[in-house]
C-alpha cells in the first residue's frame, strides 16, 4: 500500500486549494492519480489504520444484490437494527428525506444501476450479470463494462456515483482478470481504502465464478482529494509504517456472484495500525 501512501502525500504537497460544492475545504490533484494492485501479490488492504472489512464486503454484497435499501445493507453488513451505516447520512439527508419511498430507501445509487440499469423504452439491463457472462463466453471483448452513472436518474440518487466504471480485461497468456475502474471524486483518507479493497474483492470473486485468477486492479483516481478537515489524521496515518499486506480467503464451494455471504470470505494475516476516527463530511445535496 505503500504507492497509496505516496499519492496521498503528493496530494498534501503538490495539490491545489479548492473549496468543492459542498462548502468543504480541499486539496485536490486533478488527472495524475493512478494505483495498480497486483493480487497475486496479496490483497491490498490498508495497514496504516484499520479497514472495516466486513462494512466494505457488506456494502459490495449490497451493490451485488442490487439493493438501494439501507436495512437490508445492515443486514449484510451484521449490523444491529438502528445501527450506522456508511450510507446512514445519505438516507437521513435533508436533501434526500423527501425523495426517499421508505425508510432506508436510497433511491437509484449503484446496485440498481449495476443489475437493473433502466432502458428510454423501460427495459431493464442486468449490467453485472451480463458482465460475468461475457467474461464467460466473450472474454476478450473490450466491452466488457459496468457502468453507474445513469445521466438520466442522477436526481432520483441520494448521492450520485462517486465510483462511475470499471472494466474487465483477460489475460489469455496466465488466465488472469485483472479490473480497471475509473472514480471521479475520491476521498483518499476515508473512502478511497474502501474503493481498493471493494475492487479487489470483487475481482477475487468474479474471477472465481468464471474459472479464472485474480490479476491486477488499477484504480483511475481523476479528483483526489484531501479534505483539509482530515489533516491532521492524514499526517498521523503518513508517519506510520505500513504492514505486509493480508491474503484473502473465498470459500471455492461458491460458483455464483449472488451466493456469496459475509461467512464465505476472510482476511487471513492481517495486521495494521488502530484505526484513525474521521469526522465523515457528509454531501449537502446529492450531487
Amino acid at each position: 500500500m505503500r504507492q497509496y501512501l505516496n499519492a496521498v502525500e503528493n496530494i498534501l504537497e503538490n495539490g491545489v486549494d479548492v473549496t468543492d460544492e459542498h462548502g468543504y475545504r480541499t486539496r485536490v490533484v486533478f488527472g495524475e492519480t493512478l494505483l495498480h494492485f497486483d493480487l497475486r501479490r496479496g490483497f491490498p488492504a490498508v495497514t496504516t489504520k484499520k479497514l472495516l472489512f466486513d462494512k466494505m464486503a457488506g456494502e459490495l454484497l449490497w451493490f451485488i444484490e442490487g439493493s438501494s435499501d439501507e436495512n437490508r445493507l445492515r443486514e449484510l453488513s451484521d449490523v444491529p437494527e438502528g445501527g450506522w451505516t456508511i450510507w446512514t447520512p445519505n438516507a437521513n439527508a435533508d436533501y434526500w428525506k423527501p425523495k426517499a419511498q421508505f425508510e432506508g430507501d436510497l433511491g437509484r445509487i449503484y446496485g440498481i444501476q449495476w443489475r437493473a440499469w433502466q432502458t428510454p423504452d423501460g427495459r431493464e439491463v442486468d449490467q453485472l450479470g451480463d458482465f460475468v457472462e461475457r467474461i464467460r463466453t466473450n472474454p476478450y471483448s473490450r466491452r466488457n463494462i459496468v457502468s453507474a452513472w445513469n445521466a438520466g436518474e442522477l436526481d432520483q440518487m441520494s448521492l450520485v456515483p462517486c465510483h462511475v466504471a470499471f472494466h474487465a480485461f483477460v489475460n489469455p497468456e496466465d488466465n488472469t482478470l485483472s479490473i480497471s475502474m475509473w472514480q471521479r471524486s475520491a476521498d483518499m483518507f476515508l473512502g478511497v481504502p474502501f474503493n481498493i479493497a471493494s475492487y479487489a474483492l470483487l475481482t477475487h470473486m468474479v474471477a472465481q465464478v468464471v474459472g479464472l485468477k485474480p490479476g491486477k486492479i488499477h484504480l483511475w483516481l481523476t479528483n483526489a482529494h484531501v479534505y483539509m478537515d482530515h489533516a491532521e489524521q492524514v499526517e498521523l496515518q503518513l508517519s506510520r509504517e505500513p504492514y505486509d499486506s493480508p491474503e484473502l480467503w473465498l470459500n471455492p464451494d461458491i460458483k455464483r456472484l449472488e451466493d456469496f455471504t459475509l461467512d464465505d470470505m476472510e482476511l487471513v494475516g492481517y495486521e495494521s495500525h488502530p484505526w484513525i476516527k474521521a469526522p465523515l463530511l457528509v454531501a449537502k445535496s446529492g450531487r
